[in-house]
């Protein structure tokens, strides 16, 4: 297809200076391809940099429609230490309904021991006081299966809120703490 055009264009004399020998039109037509190809290349990566920036734009517009500012609670997990224990479950329940049940990989404990905070959740809560109770099960010292609860009562306020759960090692115990730590 290039190949034609250029011979077109060189016959039409729209490329000055060119002639329609067989040995240069050859040289003509590759170089025409190769001018073709890095154009649709570039054509190509500004196409998919567009396609991403507007793919970003639109997930943030979908968080805002789905999760207004005015109602959104964001509830982070992290880990300090982890000696003596490592989470294997995280339930989290607000005002007696379960918002999310969530399982540990391997992967996601590594990144926790090594400070990572997760997101566990985000949900659009109205303003007034909420109950949040999060239930965590995992292994602690000698292999053996602990259990942990923590409730707290939040006043929800105009504007984000953000909460961490954090699974704190008690050296004296031996054991995990769960303190919650709330940030308007």
């Amino acid at each position: 297809m290039i190949r034609r055009l250029i011979i077109a264009a060189v016959m039409c004399g729209v490329l000055p200076g060119a002639t329609l020998a067989v040995a240069d039109s050859s040289a003509v037509v590759r170089a025409g391809e190769r001018a073709g190809a890095s154009d649709l290349a570039e054509d190509t990566a500004q196409f998919r940099r567009d396609v991403l920036d507007i793919n970003r734009r639109l997930l943030l517009m979908e968080e805002e429609l789905l999760f207004p500012a005015d109602t959104r609670v964001a509830i982070f997990v992290s880990l300090d230490v982890g000696r003596y224990f490592t989470p294997d479950a995280v339930t989290l329940q607000l005002g007696g309904n379960t918002l999310v049940s969530h399982l540990y990989t391997e992967r996601e404990i590594r990144a926790l021991k090594n400070g990572a905070v997760q997101r566990l959740h985000t949900a659009n809560v109205r303003n007034g006081t909420h109950e949040l109770t999060a239930f965590v099960t995992g292994i602690g010292p000698n292999g053996r299966e602990i259990r942990r609860a923590a409730t707290l009562n939040f006043d929800k306020a105009s504007g984000r809120q953000f909460i961490q759960l954090r699974l704190e090692d008690d050296a004296a115990a031996q054991q995990p703490n769960l303190t919650f730590h709330a940030w308007q």
